[in-house]
């Protein structure tokens, strides 16, 4: 059986495909291991719960952090993914001189529903090669937040997995709870 061979892109070519105009801005794209993977559509309860953690993030911490919504990351030379959430570190022009690095990346939030396959395969283990720090899964179907810390480049070395009226913090700021009912909503 012959194997099929696949053209693999990096960012640079990724971004020039875009200025040339064979990659649309409102095209719902990313950029994982070189394949450019179009992204599902968003649906009413996964919208409401990235406006909630954003709503959530600036209330909590205010300009301790930049909350960026779906917006890219690079992560490496092959990766630049669109994760639903990317709290990162304040900077001044709000990162208009390049999209965020791994080492700007507080913690990356994914919201998941019927993405829950591909983000715990191939971008939870991404983001780990990659060193991002924390990473949130939010599974809308089972109600719960899957948190991942301590990355190596054969995955998180822990997860923790929160429900119901449990709370939990982000790994950068260790002051701040935040409860599982103010991410998911009441439901």
């Amino acid at each position: 059986m012959t194997q099929l061979l696949r053209r693999l892109f990096t960012v640079q070519e990724y971004h020039r495909m875009a200025e040339a105009g064979i990659l649309r801005e409102d095209d719902r794209l990313e950029l994982l291991r070189g394949e450019i993977v179009q992204m599902s559509p968003i649906g009413s309860r996964h919208a409401a719960t990235v406006n909630r953690i954003n709503r959530l993030f600036f209330r909590k911490f205010g300009d301790r952090a930049l909350p960026s919504i779906q917006n890219p990351v690079e992560l490496d030379d092959y990766s630049e993914p669109q994760p639903d959430i990317a709290l990162l570190r304040p900077r001044d022009d709000c990162y208009e001189a390049g999209h965020p690095l791994p080492e700007d990346v507080l913690l990356l939030v994914e919201v998941a529903d019927s993405t829950l396959r591909l983000d715990r395969t191939v971008k939870i283990p991404l983001y780990a090669e990659d060193g991002i720090a924390e990473v949130w899964l939010i599974d809308l179907k089972a109600n719960c937040i899957e948190v991942y810390r301590q990355p190596t480049a054969k995955g998180y070395q822990q997860v923790e997995r929160f429900t119901g009226q449990q709370s939990f913090s982000i790994q950068a700021f260790a002051d701040v709870e935040i409860a599982v009912s103010e991410v998911l909503g009441s439901g």
